[in-house]
């Protein structure tokens, strides 16, 4: 019985060392990152360029969703925008000079008018002081007097307004008129070259949700792909450990059959802990506790496995990136 101590002191040693913090990893699934390209307009698709598996460039297009109805929406708004140029031209070339001499003409026709109504109002009116003719004749001798002047004083204005030209404030609203068609014009050209679905970065088709023919609604996901670049193992770190994890901190990142470790560096890490904690926590609460973080997977041989698959990181004590 004497002789069996040692060795189960040695049994005790050995597990409390396997629940060291050293030896805790932090566990997760290796990432890259994923882009899902929406529809910006439910228009049907008529032609898909890609399909599950496919390398594709950054620029590449990828699918096509019909654009007659955008179309439509772009020569309207280009209609507009030549309405609206126009006018703003014809402001700034001012009257033409058959217009003047339309007005001036149209001017000395009232002034012509106007006298001879103004004398026809005075010969009544002698008539009138005479008895020799009735008030109401008179009367309504001077209302076609009175119009006549008012119809001579409209023509004046009219010829001045021609001679002194575009006022400034109306080549501000024609220029601010412009401005509103072309931003519109733009918008629907912006819309319409949407629907053609290009790569944003190179990287492998994951997905294609939709088939030829369909219409996908207005922000569904029509191409989802992973972006080349580096891989990152996305796992949470157990509260024991965070406080020696950093962005920085050098990391080994453990996958299932392959028996050298990959190299890594830790990118970011949560300041909060996964879930929202009690305001007074015990020890074994805090056991309990786990932060987010992101290891950028720096080794090659990282681009040779599936996305998704579980990965168990852990954290070399005090080694992390200088600053």
């Amino acid at each position: 019985m004497r002789d069996r101590l040692p060795v189960l002191a040695v049994v005790l040693l050995l597990g409390a060392c396997s629940d060291a913090p050293d030896s805790m990893p932090a566990l997760g699934t290796l990432e890259r990152d994923r882009l899902e390209l929406i529809a910006e307009s439910s228009q049907p698709i008529i032609e898909i360029l890609a399909r599950e598996g496919d390398h594709v460039t950054a620029g590449q297009t990828l699918m096509r969703l019909d654009t007659d109805v955008l179309k439509a929406q772009t020569d309207a708004a280009q209609a507009q925008v030549n309405e609206a140029r126009n006018h703003l031209e014809e402001l700034i070339r001012g009257p033409r000079h058959e217009q003047i001499l339309d007005a001036r003409a149209r001017l000395e026709a009232a002034q012509t008018q106007y006298a001879s109504d103004a004398r026809e109002y005075e010969r009544l009116r002698v008539l009138v002081e005479q008895h020799l003719t009735s008030q109401s004749a008179a009367d309504r001798q001077r209302a076609a007097r009175d119009g006549a002047l008012a119809e001579r004083n409209s023509a004046e204005a009219q010829l001045t307004l021609l001679l002194k030209g575009t006022r400034i404030e109306e080549l501000d609203q024609a220029r601010d008129a412009l401005k509103q068609a072309e931003a519109q014009l733009q918008g629907a050209m912006i819309s319409t070259g949407r629907l053609t679905v290009q790569a944003p970065r190179a990287g492998v088709i994951e997905a294609v949700p939709y088939k030829l023919g369909e219409r996908p609604p207005t922000g569904a996901p029509v191409v989802v792909m992973l972006a080349d670049g580096d891989t990152y193992a996305r796992v949470y770190v157990p509260a024991t450990l965070r406080t020696r994890v950093e962005a920085g901190s050098t990391a080994e990142v453990s996958i299932d059959g392959e028996e050298k470790p990959l190299t890594g560096r830790v990118r970011y890490i949560a300041a909060e802990a996964a879930f929202t904690p009690y305001y007074a926590l015990t020890q074994k609460d805090r056991g309990r506790l786990s932060y987010l973080a992101e290891v950028t997977v720096t080794d090659a041989r990282s681009t040779h496995f599936p996305v998704g698959i579980p990965v168990e990181v852990r954290f070399p004590h005090g080694e992390a990136a200088s600053q």
